[in-house]
């Protein structure tokens, strides 16, 4: 098993930024760790990725060169620093865990969530 606790979310005014953690434990070895996030109405979307080595990462198109995922292993933490925000990112972020890079969007273990809200 693995848990996962996300930290970080909160209210930000357009153009601003957020820094989201997410502390790792249990079986720690996972090949990815993910952040997805959800609006209502709709289903979780992949926002980011990484491989527990870091050789790998996955940005959504939406927030490619505004997000930037990175892990800490010998923090066990994953982050994901968002910049430029809009209002569009306002959702429930949720960190994930997997394995098998060709199917990140399927992991295995959630977090619960952490709400962000960016105001216009």
């Amino acid at each position: 098993q693995v848990q996962l606790v996300e930290s970080g979310g909160g209210l930000v005014q357009a153009g601003g930024s957020l820094r989201l953690s997410c502390a790792v434990s249990g079986r720690t070895v996972s090949s990815y760790l993910a952040w997805f996030r959800r609006t209502p109405g709709k289903e979780r979307d992949i926002v980011a990725a990484i491989t527990w080595n870091g050789s790998r990462t996955f940005y959504a198109d939406s927030v490619k060169g505004r997000f930037t995922i990175s892990r800490d292993n010998g923090k066990n933490t994953v982050y994901l620093q968002m910049n430029s925000l809009k209002p569009e990112d306002t959702a429930v972020y949720y960190c994930a865990a997997g394995s098998g890079w060709a199917r990140i969007n399927e992991p295995h273990f959630w977090g619960q969530g952490t709400q962000v809200t960016v105001s216009s």
